[in-house]
């Protein structure tokens, strides 16, 4: 195939661009200019995309002897995922940079020129497996189930599938993968993976929301409605959240609080027990399919609401208005928001954004 190898200067996608030309194929290597600002603003494992992840990815397609570019979608990725990400902040919702990346930037903006010039297929250094079947072509977990990255992939759809390529999903373990890189001579063999926002990374989330929409003062309140509190931006905190809520009225068991709900219409947020955290029912209408959808309107499945959490079983129920489901046992700290991604085994059935979800304990507990 003709293969072009999305090269962020990391380990992963230096290895995977290596097994694709091992494997004989036809491969370009490209790096993502996602920011226009100059300067490196990688601290460690903090960050990416940057001017040293640039060059370390051309140090890479040099030793693989392949082409290399590197492409601005700077304007892409401050549009549709930067933007979005401030936008669900202000409605009090809790957004996944990482899917809304994959969504739209590596597998929609960058597969779509892919397409255009020619390739038959975007590789990257993601953690996932492809399991053609007669129904088609199928999403799966990784063989190193503490590398499994199918969760951020869940937002793919049957057509961007049948473009992907993934090398690195059948590898049991990361070592395997740094080890490899070593012996090829690549110099990120060693290089600290990329942790937290890559365009926060110094990680201050609160920070740097506060620069983007300004503060505005409000309300804490528990479940009943009293104020117990106050704070400078609703969108600064995010449902589980417990620590820097600087509340001026203890608990009356003297047990820490949670917040429970952000309400930013009244700039409000809601604080409460964690056990008022536990939810029983979620639902979402913006939903996509990870290949062949599911022919029943209702089944089994397990659910996963993170990008590293353990998938809980659950009932699904598909309709025109969206996908609603139900856990076996109650689910921790969800938000609207979050991305709720579908399995059965291994495999990724699809994904919906959380926009209702229904507690497990009555306010009168």
């Amino acid at each position: 195939m003709r293969i072009l190898a999305a090269m962020s200067g990391g380990v992963d996608s230096a290895v995977a661009a290596a097994r694709a030309v091992e494997a004989g194929h036809d491969v370009v290597g490209v790096h993502l200019a996602l920011s226009r600002a100059g300067g490196t603003l990688r601290t460690g494992s903090r960050g990416c995309c940057t001017i040293e992840d640039a060059l370390d990815a051309r140090r890479a397609a040099d030793v693989l002897g392949i082409p290399f570019y590197v492409w601005d979608f700077s304007e892409r990725f401050r549009d549709d995922v930067i933007a979005d990400f401030v936008s669900e902040y202000q409605a009090g919702r809790t957004p996944n940079p990482c899917m809304r990346c994959n969504e739209k930037i590596k597998f929609a903006a960058l597969l779509e020129r892919a397409i255009e010039l020619g390739f038959d297929a975007v590789c990257t250094g993601h953690y996932a497996t492809l399991v053609q079947t007669e129904t088609g072509l199928e999403l799966h977990r990784a063989a190193d189930n503490a590398k499994d990255q199918s969760y951020v992939l869940g937002v793919l759809t049957a057509d961007q599938l049948a473009h992907t390529y993934f090398p690195l999903g059948t590898t049991p373990s990361k070592a395997i993968v740094r080890a490899e890189a070593a012996e090829r001579g690549l110099s990120v063999a060693q290089k600290p993976d990329s942790h937290d926002i890559c365009f926060i990374p110094d990680g201050d989330t609160r920070g740097w929301l506060a620069e983007k929409v300004g503060t505005a003062t409000g309300e804490i309140v528990d479940r009943t409605g009293a104020v117990v509190g106050s704070h400078e931006g609703a969108h600064a905190f995010t449902v589980g959240q417990r620590r820097g809520l600087k509340l001026g009225v203890p608990a009356p068991d003297g047990k820490p609080r949670f917040v429970l709900e952000v309400r930013p219409v009244s700039n409000t947020v809601v604080v409460g027990p964690k056990e008022a955290l536990a939810t029983r029912e979620i639902a979402g209408e913006r939903f996509s399919w990870a290949g062949a959808s599911p022919v029943a309107a209702e089944f089994a499945c397990d659910v996963q609401i993170r990008a590293h959490a353990e998938p809980v079983p659950a009932r699904a129920t598909v309709s025109d208005l969206g996908v609603t489901v139900v856990p076996d046992g109650p689910l921790d700290g969800v938000a609207p928001g979050q991305t709720a991604v579908l399995y059965v085994g291994t495999r990724v059935l699809g994904q919906f954004t959380i926009d209702r979800t229904v507690s497990a304990v009555p306010v009168e507990a």
